[in-house]
């Protein structure tokens, strides 16, 4: 008896209620779009497929390691650089696979956030189903095919605050116009053998 007490309403307003929703619904134009005909329009920071930029990549296998599904295979050698005046050549590694398997990739993004030296990158792309599951495994030629389809950065916000780079720039710019060099004054000669004024 409480519990029919502490209703308020008439009985049915629940369901007139849900009703006009779907009348409201009912006049309105409906927005479908034609997705194979027409392209959608997807937001600025959509997820799609991911874009390796192979000269940045420097082995240093930190998106392999991060990544929660193990699906990025990277395999180099190293190679010997001469450098003129060294005394010995320097060591650098060369990238030989770089592979994805979008059937285990989750599109966490981690692999893009610990990159470096900014060899990953997110592209909008999402058109790449296949019939063979076999298919989405993406080689490094074929991760360097999507780089044409990455967005331009966004533009800084004029009103935001500066990166990270502009400041360090802008404090190392100012720092030796702000801070003038010392100026040493020579000692007499006869002052460095602490004599002093005759007496």
């Amino acid at each position: 008896m409480g519990g029919m007490s502490e209703r308020s309403g008439v009985p049915g307003e629940g369901l007139v209620k849900g009703l006009a929703v779907t009348l409201k619904t009912m006049t309105r134009r409906s927005t479908t779009q034609q997705y194979p005909d027409v392209a959608p329009e997807l937001p600025p920071r959509s997820r799609g497929v991911i874009a390796l930029l192979e000269e940045n990549c420097t082995v240093c296998m930190l998106c392999a390691r991060e990544c929660p599904d193990w699906c990025i295979y990277i395999d180099s050698h190293k190679e010997e650089v001469a450098v003129p005046g060294a005394a010995r050549p320097r060591q650098r590694n060369v990238l030989d696979k770089f592979d994805i398997d979008f059937s285990l990739c989750m599109y966490c993004g981690i692999c893009i956030e610990v990159c470096p030296f900014d060899a990953l990158y997110w592209t909008p792309e999402f058109e790449y189903a296949e019939y063979d599951i076999k298919d989405l495994l993406h080689d490094k030629d074929h991760l360097g095919e999507w780089m044409v389809t990455v967005p331009p950065p966004p533009a800084h916000d004029p009103h935001g605050d500066p990166s990270k780079e502009e400041t360090t720039a802008a404090r190392k710019a100012a720092a030796p116009a702000a801070r003038p060099a010392p100026t040493r004054v020579r000692p007499e000669p006869g002052a460095e053998q602490g004599g002093g004024a005759p007496s």
